[in-house]
């Protein structure tokens, strides 16, 4: 497979997860952000944890959605995730009219 055969199919494999991406999104009621990875899910629990040391979060997400182009399978039941660094949640409208809005801020119109 030549170099530019692997980047078509990684182009290819971005766009199917775009389109994913905006069919599932009025199923979610939170959008969650790490350093490594970006979630919807239903339900989601922050911690703040290291009284005795350096600071980190510990996340607990709940009928998830996981934005990777590698996993086989993005759709999850529980995810945990620890982290030292920013975490971002947001709470999503249910109102169609903003998430039209998201999609078109990312391009997957």
């Amino acid at each position: 497979m030549s170099s530019e055969d692997l980047e078509k199919y990684e182009t290819e494999m971005e766009l199917q997860l775009y389109k994913e991406y905006r069919d599932v999104l009025p199923m979610f009621r939170f959008v969650v952000e790490t350093e490594r990875r970006f979630y919807l899910c239903n339900d989601v629990k922050l911690e703040i944890k290291g009284d005795d040391g350096p600071v980190y979060y510990s996340l607990e997400l709940a009928d998830a959605w996981v934005w990777d182009m590698y996993r086989p399978a993005r759709f999850v039941s529980s995810v945990r995730v620890l982290t030292f660094r920013d975490v971002n949640i947001e709470e999503l409208t249910k109102d169609s009219s903003a998430i039209e809005e998201l999609a078109r801020e990312l391009g997957t119109d």
